[in-house]
């Protein structure tokens, strides 16, 4: 319960504001804990699919430390988390969700980022 409290607490000082729905997986100390700390106009929705896309988006640093059996440390875990991120956001081809790239234009794209990137890469 404590743990919840300071999870939502801390999000709420990072955001700025409370938000108006919180998705869980249901754990009993969710609802208690997102009325006290948040509020009771709070919408707290605990369906197990709701939040598939959030649970999905560690999927691919998932991958990479699995075969180097976890990081060793939470500094190179933090290191290798914002480097994967940064660079997964930099290949990105869409900018918002229902954008649509045809795959001339992605490949297009892909070629344009992976020759800056290189050249970012062999400066560094």
């Amino acid at each position: 319960m404590d743990a919840a409290k300071r999870f939502f607490k801390q999000a709420v000082e990072t955001v700025g504001h409370a938000p108006k729905r919180v998705t869980t997986d249901g754990h009993d100390a969710y609802p208690r804990a997102i009325y006290e700390t948040l509020g009771g106009d709070v919408l707290h929705r605990c369906n197990h699919y709701l939040n598939n896309r959030v649970e999905q988006d560690h999927r691919g640093i998932k991958q990479r430390y699995y075969p180097m059996r976890g990081f060793g440390n939470f500094v190179s875990a933090t290191q290798f988390c914002r480097a994967f991120d940064e660079v997964r956001q930099f290949f990105r081809f869409r900018t918002t969700i229902r954008q649509s790239v045809s795959l001339a234009q992605q490949h297009d794209l892909f070629r344009e980022r992976l020759n800056a990137f290189t050249t970012l890469i062999l400066r560094a």
